[in-house]
């Protein structure tokens, strides 16, 4: 039974390690794709307060016709 519960624990604690590593990455991928939306938001910002237009979509008409 000992030897049952040694292997289990084992697993279990080699597994905790992997998700461990798993969480980490996704936290890293996280902060960086926050930093790019933040970098964009920014960019959004700027572009709007000198008044340069958005981006054309489909069938509109920009603002000079």
């Amino acid at each position: 039974m000992s030897t049952e519960i040694e292997e289990r624990l084992a697993h279990l604690e080699r597994l905790v390690e992997e998700l461990n590593e798993v969480v980490v990455r996704q936290a890293m991928e996280i902060d960086r794709l926050s930093k790019r939306v933040s970098l964009l938001m920014e960019r959004e910002a700027a572009r709007e307060a000198e008044g340069g237009g958005g981006v054309i979509l489909g069938d509109e008409t920009p603002p000079h016709y």
